[in-house]
């Protein structure tokens, strides 16, 4: 059952990144937006990978669903976790060049996760 979860919030982020891309975030970006830290472009930017992080941590909960359906530990969890708070930490870094400051948030609490893991 676990197995089953996993796969349907996999499914739903990939179709939430890729229907909001092309059905919601292109038309959102047609209209007039707020200038935010200096012009719309920040605010593209923010809305773009706010968007796709649901997606990065869809993805990660579905793998944790998948780890607690077998024999896990601790460890494991929280690999996932501090993996997936990285990976969520690239998206404002690449996308808005760091400019939202999200990132250092993201990968702070990845490092201390992962850190907390046994050698």
């Amino acid at each position: 059952m676990l197995h089953a979860a996993a796969l349907l919030i996999a499914l739903l982020g990939l179709a939430h990144s890729v229907l909001g891309e092309r059905y919601l975030l292109v038309r959102l970006f047609r209209r007039e937006l707020p200038h935010l830290f200096g012009g719309p472009a920040f605010t593209r930017h923010t809305l773009r990978f706010a968007w796709h992080l649901t997606t990065v941590l869809a993805w990660a909960l579905a793998l944790l669903l998948v780890q607690l359906a077998g024999p896990h530990d601790a460890v494991d969890l929280v690999r996932t976790i501090g993996g997936a708070m990285l990976v969520s930490g690239l998206l404002p870094l690449a996308i808005t060049r760091g400019r939202h400051l999200s990132w250092l948030v993201l990968f702070a609490a990845g490092g201390l996760c992962l850190a907390w893991v046994p050698g």
